[in-house]
């Protein structure tokens, strides 16, 4: 049987305990585990702001947690791209992605290639972006 290889894409800008919540449970649910990083021009494109914390610096603090076997970088927001980069047949996300627009086309988008999308609980009370407003405000 050909191992699980589970992919868990974010930002993952000023990491917090949602962050390492969602890597703990992927990786209770797969054999390799590979952590998605978002470059910074992507979360630009996507969210209109710019990380507080470079790629590189990022992309070091979740390698250095030891939850994920490797991390990628992600250049684009296709996940196809990064599905035929890394080869992962399981993909993780919060689940306010769940029963959304985002998330059914996530979801058709990924299954067309035989990849399963899992949904973990949203940490609501700690997000990246709560910790931007919070900051901008000091």
């Amino acid at each position: 049987m050909s191992p699980v290889v589970g992919y868990v894409p974010g930002v993952y800008d000023l990491f917090h305990i949602g962050h390492l919540n969602m890597l703990r449970q992927a990786r209770d649910l797969c054999d390799v585990l590979v952590a998605g990083v978002v470059s910074d021009e992507v979360c630009e494109q996507v969210k209109g702001v710019r990380p507080f914390v470079p790629l590189e610096e990022r992309l070091a603090i979740v390698d250095a947690i030891g939850i994920v076997d490797s991390t990628f970088t992600e250049l684009t927001t296709d996940k196809l791209v990064a599905w035929r980069e890394v080869g992962f047949n399981r993909l993780f996300k919060g689940d306010d992605w769940r029963g959304t627009q985002r998330g059914r086309d996530l979801e058709a988008e990924v299954g067309a290639v035989g990849v399963e999308v899992v949904y973990f609980p949203y940490t609501a009370h700690t997000s990246s972006t709560q910790l931007r407003r919070v900051i901008a405000a000091s």
